[in-house]
C-alpha cells in the first residue's frame, strides 16, 4: 500500500468514525430531550379538542379541576375525564398527553338529545334533555341542531332511574304516542300516552321489560279507536293483576 491509498484509507475510518460518534450524540441528545418535554408547562393554547366545535377550551377549564400552566407529566387524565364526562352530559371524552407535537390532546363525543327533560331536588328544578340512552344532557351544553326528535318530556329524571327512561323510550320509538315520562323522587314511575292514557308502572325497575310488552299487547288487542276514547288509566303495578280503569257515563 502506497502512502496516498494509506492516507486516504485513514481518512475513510476516521469519517466513519466521526459519523458513528454523530449518530450516537443525535441519538443522545434526543433521547434527553424527549424525557424532558414532559416536564415542560403547558397552557391552554397548547390543548388541541377534536370531535366536536361546540365545547371550548374555556369550558373544559371551567368544567374540571385543571389548572393551567401545569407540567404535563403531572395531568391526571382519567380523573378530569371522569368529572367532564359527568359535569359536560358527555357521552364519551379521552384526554392524551402527547410529546409531539406537544400538547394535550382532547377527544370528545356528545350526546343527542331526544326529548325535553327535568330533574326534581326538592324545590330546585335542573331543566335540560335526556339521549336515547336515559342519560340527561344539561340544557347549557345541549346540542340541537333542529327541533327534538320526539316531543314526550321526562319529569323527575334521576341518576338510578336512566336506564329504565331508555328502555321507555326505546319501546316507544317510531311513534308519537308517548307524551310523558313521570317519576317521583321515591322512584314511582308514569308513563301518559295518547292511546292508553296514563299507565301506572311503580317503582319495579327489575319488571319493566315485562310491563312494556304487556303495555304493547294490550295497545295491540284493543285497536279499535272507539274504545281508546273511553280509557283512563291503566295500572300495571301488579302484574298479577293489571287493571284497565275505563269511563263510565
Amino acid at each position: 500500500m502506497n502512502g496516498k491509498s494509506s492516507l486516504r484509507f485513514v481518512n475513510k475510518k476516521n469519517l466513519q468514525k466521526s459519523k458513528k460518534y454523530l449518530f450516537y450524540y443525535l441519538i443522545f441528545f434526543i433521547t434527553n430531550l424527549l424525557c424532558l418535554i414532559p416536564f415542560q408547562e403547558i397552557d391552554i393554547k397548547d390543548i388541541k379538542i377534536t370531535g366536536t366545535k361546540f365545547i371550548s377550551k374555556d369550558l373544559i377549564i371551567k368544567n374540571s379541576s385543571l389548572i393551567l400552566p401545569q407540567k404535563l407529566i403531572t395531568i391526571k387524565t382519567k380523573y378530569h375525564e371522569r368529572e367532564l364526562r359527568e359535569n359536560l352530559s358527555l357521552k364519551n371524552i379521552s384526554l392524551k398527553r402527547q410529546i409531539i407535537p406537544f400538547g394535550l390532546r382532547i377527544f370528545i363525543q356528545t350526546r343527542t338529545p331526544v326529548a325535553y327533560a327535568e330533574i326534581h331536588n326538592n324545590k330546585k328544578v335542573t331543566r335540560g334533555f335526556v339521549d336515547e340512552e336515559g342519560f340527561f344532557i344539561n340544557k347549557e351544553f345541549a346540542i340541537i341542531k333542529e327541533k327534538l326528535p320526539s316531543e314526550f318530556k321526562v319529569i323527575g329524571w334521576g341518576k338510578i332511574s336512566h336506564d329504565t327512561t331508555s328502555k321507555v323510550i326505546k319501546a316507544y320509538k317510531g311513534n308519537n304516542d308517548l307524551t310523558g315520562i313521570y317519576i317521583s323522587q321515591e322512584g314511582f314511575l308514569v308513563l301518559e300516552e295518547k292511546r292508553l292514557k296514563k299507565i301506572f308502572l311503580g317503582n319495579q325497575p327489575d319488571k319493566i321489560d315485562l310491563q312494556l310488552k304487556l303495555i304493547f299487547e294490550i295497545r295491540e288487542q284493543l285497536k279499535d279507536k272507539g274504545f281508546f276514547e273511553k280509557i283512563e288509566n291503566l295500572d300495571l303495578t301488579d302484574l298479577n293483576n293489571p287493571t284497565l280503569k275505563v269511563f263510565k257515563p
